[in-house]
């Protein structure tokens, strides 16, 4: 899996702004965290195989205000760790914990594209 970072607000407010023409998932992760680092792990080994969208990494101890940013803007509750699709400006999925499954997010997206 190729993750970009996600380092700053504005760098946010431009994906989210971007993602009217080009939907992103967002991965916070808390790096002192086993559960974090479990899902993590599981991410890394599934496949992207239709799962065509950019991966953000945000390490949300280093970046805090920017993970702050992601539950202001997109109105859901932090949780961590926790995997978010961005689509035409709002968040439309989100899972935390042991929710976090590629293949859930790949189901939701074939069905909402249907």
């Amino acid at each position: 899996m190729q993750w970009n970072e996600l380092t700053d607000i504005q760098q946010l407010e431009g994906l989210i702004s971007s993602s009217n023409e080009v939907p992103f998932i967002i991965f916070k992760h808390s790096t002192r965290c086993s559960i974090s680092l479990m899902a993590k792990s599981r991410l890394e080994r599934q496949t992207l195989d239709g799962l065509d969208l950019p991966f953000y990494y945000l390490d949300l101890l280093k970046f805090r205000p920017v993970s702050n940013a992601v539950s202001d803007i997109l109105s859901i509750e932090h949780q961590s760790p926790q995997i978010l699709l961005v689509s035409k400006e709002k968040c439309l999925y989100n899972a935390s914990h042991g929710s976090i499954d590629l293949e859930e997010l790949k189901l939701f997206l074939k069905n909402a594209q249907n």
